[in-house]
Protein backbone atom coordinates (compact mmCIF):
# COMPACT_ATOMS: atom_id res chain seq x y z
CA UNK A 1 0.00 0.00 0.00
CA UNK A 2 3.14 2.56 0.92
CA UNK A 3 4.53 4.16 -2.20
CA UNK A 4 8.07 3.78 -2.39
CA UNK A 5 8.89 7.05 -3.65
CA UNK A 6 10.80 8.66 -0.90
CA UNK A 7 12.71 12.45 -0.48
CA UNK A 8 11.79 15.42 -1.84
CA UNK A 9 9.29 15.35 -4.83
CA UNK A 10 8.23 19.16 -6.25
CA UNK A 11 5.78 20.47 -8.48
CA UNK A 12 5.84 24.14 -9.63
CA UNK A 13 2.28 26.13 -9.54
CA UNK A 14 0.16 23.57 -8.97
CA UNK A 15 -3.40 24.22 -9.23
CA UNK A 16 -5.08 22.74 -5.82
CA UNK A 17 -1.89 20.93 -4.12
CA UNK A 18 -1.48 17.47 -5.59
CA UNK A 19 -4.73 16.50 -7.15
CA UNK A 20 -4.44 15.38 -10.31
CA UNK A 21 -7.42 16.72 -12.08
CA UNK A 22 -9.20 13.30 -13.22
CA UNK A 23 -8.72 11.83 -10.07
CA UNK A 24 -9.58 14.62 -8.53
CA UNK A 25 -12.82 15.37 -10.32
CA UNK A 26 -13.88 11.28 -9.48
CA UNK A 27 -13.01 11.60 -5.60
CA UNK A 28 -15.57 14.75 -5.82
CA UNK A 29 -18.07 12.86 -8.06
CA UNK A 30 -18.68 10.07 -5.36
CA UNK A 31 -18.55 12.72 -2.53
CA UNK A 32 -21.48 14.58 -4.51
CA UNK A 33 -23.08 11.21 -5.16
CA UNK A 34 -23.10 9.99 -1.22
CA UNK A 35 -23.65 13.53 -0.08
CA UNK A 36 -20.50 14.10 1.60
CA UNK A 37 -20.20 16.44 4.19
CA UNK A 38 -16.35 18.31 4.58
CA UNK A 39 -16.90 21.00 6.74
CA UNK A 40 -18.84 20.08 9.94
CA UNK A 41 -20.82 23.44 9.63
CA UNK A 42 -23.18 25.32 6.92
CA UNK A 43 -20.54 27.33 5.27
CA UNK A 44 -21.14 31.04 4.09
CA UNK A 45 -22.10 32.14 0.79
CA UNK A 46 -18.89 33.65 0.59
CA UNK A 47 -15.30 32.23 -0.87
CA UNK A 48 -12.52 33.79 0.56
CA UNK A 49 -9.07 34.31 -0.23
CA UNK A 50 -5.49 33.46 1.71
CA UNK A 51 -1.74 33.95 0.88
CA UNK A 52 1.24 32.84 2.69
CA UNK A 53 4.96 33.63 1.82
CA UNK A 54 5.86 29.87 3.07
CA UNK A 55 3.58 27.15 5.03
CA UNK A 56 5.59 24.34 6.26
CA UNK A 57 2.81 21.48 7.03
CA UNK A 58 3.79 18.05 8.60
CA UNK A 59 1.75 14.92 8.34
CA UNK A 60 -0.33 15.98 5.23
CA UNK A 61 -3.33 14.09 3.55
CA UNK A 62 -5.73 15.72 0.66
CA UNK A 63 -8.52 13.88 -0.18
CA UNK A 64 -11.99 15.36 -1.93
CA UNK A 65 -15.03 15.90 -0.16
CA UNK A 66 -18.30 18.76 -0.32
CA UNK A 67 -19.03 21.34 1.73
CA UNK A 68 -22.88 21.92 2.02
CA UNK A 69 -23.54 26.19 2.19
CA UNK A 70 -25.97 28.88 2.09
CA UNK A 71 -26.36 29.43 -1.78
CA UNK A 72 -27.14 33.19 -1.16
CA UNK A 73 -24.62 35.35 0.14
CA UNK A 74 -27.48 38.06 1.97
CA UNK A 75 -30.48 35.74 2.71
CA UNK A 76 -32.06 32.42 2.35
CA UNK A 77 -31.84 28.75 3.69
CA UNK A 78 -31.33 27.46 0.49
CA UNK A 79 -28.29 24.61 0.90
CA UNK A 80 -26.24 23.64 -2.17
CA UNK A 81 -23.00 21.04 -2.63
CA UNK A 82 -19.79 22.85 -2.81
CA UNK A 83 -17.14 20.56 -3.90
CA UNK A 84 -13.98 21.27 -2.37
CA UNK A 85 -10.48 19.27 -1.88
CA UNK A 86 -9.41 18.65 1.52
CA UNK A 87 -6.26 19.34 2.62
CA UNK A 88 -5.15 18.61 6.03
CA UNK A 89 -2.28 18.76 8.42
CA UNK A 90 -1.24 17.29 11.69
CA UNK A 91 0.76 20.72 12.39
CA UNK A 92 1.86 23.85 10.23
CA UNK A 93 3.74 26.70 10.72
CA UNK A 94 2.44 29.74 8.09
CA UNK A 95 4.75 32.84 7.22
CA UNK A 96 3.21 36.06 6.17
CA UNK A 97 -0.31 34.84 5.89
CA UNK A 98 -3.41 36.95 4.75
CA UNK A 99 -7.39 36.39 4.34
CA UNK A 100 -10.13 38.24 2.78
CA UNK A 101 -13.38 38.02 1.74
CA UNK A 102 -15.40 40.57 0.01
CA UNK A 103 -19.29 41.51 0.88
CA UNK A 104 -21.23 42.79 -1.57
CA UNK A 105 -23.62 45.11 -1.67
CA UNK A 106 -23.07 46.95 1.61
CA UNK A 107 -25.71 49.87 1.84
CA UNK A 108 -23.91 53.56 0.63
CA UNK A 109 -20.50 51.88 0.47
CA UNK A 110 -20.64 49.23 -1.61
CA UNK A 111 -18.30 46.20 -1.73
CA UNK A 112 -16.42 46.15 1.65
CA UNK A 113 -13.39 44.05 1.94
CA UNK A 114 -12.10 42.57 5.64
CA UNK A 115 -9.02 41.89 5.52
CA UNK A 116 -6.19 39.98 7.93
CA UNK A 117 -2.68 39.66 8.22
CA UNK A 118 -0.64 37.37 10.94
CA UNK A 119 2.75 36.28 11.23
CA UNK A 120 4.53 38.59 9.37
CA UNK A 121 7.67 38.44 11.43
CA UNK A 122 9.05 34.83 10.08
CA UNK A 123 10.55 34.28 13.60
CA UNK A 124 7.01 34.12 15.12
CA UNK A 125 4.97 32.45 12.40
CA UNK A 126 1.32 31.78 12.55
CA UNK A 127 0.78 28.42 13.82
CA UNK A 128 -1.55 25.34 13.61
CA UNK A 129 -2.45 22.05 15.26
CA UNK A 130 -4.56 19.46 12.99
CA UNK A 131 -5.61 21.90 10.63
CA UNK A 132 -7.99 21.43 7.63
CA UNK A 133 -8.13 23.64 5.01
CA UNK A 134 -11.48 23.13 2.34
CA UNK A 135 -10.12 24.58 -0.83
CA UNK A 136 -10.97 24.76 -4.49
CA UNK A 137 -8.21 26.65 -5.99
CA UNK A 138 -4.44 27.01 -4.78
CA UNK A 139 -1.39 27.83 -6.82
CA UNK A 140 2.06 27.63 -5.08
CA UNK A 141 5.61 26.27 -5.47
CA UNK A 142 5.06 23.08 -3.50
CA UNK A 143 7.80 20.45 -1.91
CA UNK A 144 6.99 16.44 -0.28
CA UNK A 145 8.72 14.61 1.60
CA UNK A 146 7.87 10.98 1.40
CA UNK A 147 4.91 10.90 -0.98
CA UNK A 148 2.08 8.46 -0.95
CA UNK A 149 -0.57 9.19 -4.03
CA UNK A 150 -3.36 7.12 -4.88
CA UNK A 151 -4.33 5.89 -1.66
CA UNK A 152 -7.75 4.88 0.31
CA UNK A 153 -9.16 8.65 2.27
CA UNK A 154 -9.53 6.37 5.01
CA UNK A 155 -6.35 5.14 5.49
CA UNK A 156 -4.65 8.75 5.38
CA UNK A 157 -5.62 9.16 8.96
CA UNK A 158 -5.65 5.50 11.01
CA UNK A 159 -3.60 2.48 10.42
CA UNK A 160 -0.12 1.29 9.65
CA UNK A 161 0.54 3.50 6.95
CA UNK A 162 -0.92 6.75 8.25
CA UNK A 163 0.89 10.37 7.79
CA UNK A 164 -1.58 12.70 7.89
CA UNK A 165 -4.61 13.65 10.86
CA UNK A 166 -7.44 12.10 11.39
CA UNK A 167 -10.30 12.12 8.64
CA UNK A 168 -12.14 15.28 9.61
CA UNK A 169 -15.64 13.48 8.42
CA UNK A 170 -16.40 9.85 8.04
CA UNK A 171 -19.72 10.92 5.80
CA UNK A 172 -16.79 11.42 3.27
CA UNK A 173 -15.70 8.39 0.51
CA UNK A 174 -13.82 6.26 2.62
CA UNK A 175 -12.45 4.53 -0.24
CA UNK A 176 -11.87 7.24 -3.06
CA UNK A 177 -8.32 8.75 -3.74
CA UNK A 178 -6.42 10.60 -1.60
CA UNK A 179 -2.56 11.39 -1.25
CA UNK A 180 -0.52 11.98 1.58
CA UNK A 181 3.48 13.01 2.86
CA UNK A 182 5.25 13.37 5.73
CA UNK A 183 6.03 16.74 5.01
CA UNK A 184 4.71 19.73 2.67
CA UNK A 185 6.83 22.67 2.01
CA UNK A 186 4.54 25.36 -0.02
CA UNK A 187 5.58 28.89 -1.26
CA UNK A 188 3.69 31.72 -2.83
CA UNK A 189 0.74 30.38 -1.86
CA UNK A 190 -2.69 31.94 -3.03
CA UNK A 191 -5.95 29.91 -2.65
CA UNK A 192 -9.68 29.96 -2.25
CA UNK A 193 -11.58 28.24 0.09
CA UNK A 194 -14.91 27.96 1.73
CA UNK A 195 -13.66 26.33 5.05
CA UNK A 196 -10.56 26.50 7.81
CA UNK A 197 -11.21 24.20 10.58
CA UNK A 198 -8.43 23.54 13.14
CA UNK A 199 -7.99 22.39 16.71
CA UNK A 200 -5.61 25.38 17.48
CA UNK A 201 -4.82 28.22 15.76
CA UNK A 202 -1.81 31.09 17.11
CA UNK A 203 -1.96 34.32 15.27
CA UNK A 204 0.88 36.26 16.05
CA UNK A 205 1.33 39.97 15.17
CA UNK A 206 -2.71 39.41 14.06
CA UNK A 207 -4.22 42.90 12.21
CA UNK A 208 -7.71 43.53 10.51
CA UNK A 209 -8.68 46.04 8.25
CA UNK A 210 -12.20 46.84 7.01
CA UNK A 211 -11.40 48.46 3.25
CA UNK A 212 -13.56 50.13 0.76
CA UNK A 213 -13.63 47.80 -2.53
CA UNK A 214 -12.23 44.69 -4.09
CA UNK A 215 -9.55 43.21 -6.63
CA UNK A 216 -6.31 43.42 -5.85
CA UNK A 217 -4.29 45.83 -3.88
CA UNK A 218 -7.52 45.20 -1.61
CA UNK A 219 -7.84 42.13 -1.11
CA UNK A 220 -4.87 39.47 -0.31
CA UNK A 221 -4.54 39.16 -4.35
Amino acid sequence: MQSQMHGGTRWKRFAVVMVPGVAATAAIGVGLAQGALAASFAVSGQEFKVTAEYLDGRGFAQYGGVDMGYANVKEGDQVVPRPVAISTFKNARITNMCQSVVTPDVPVFGKITLKLKAGEDPKNPVVAENLYLDVTDLKADAEFDNIDIGMAAKDTGEGKFAKGPVVKDHNINQNGFAQQATRAQLRNVEQRAWATTAASFKLSGLSMKLLKGDGPGVECY
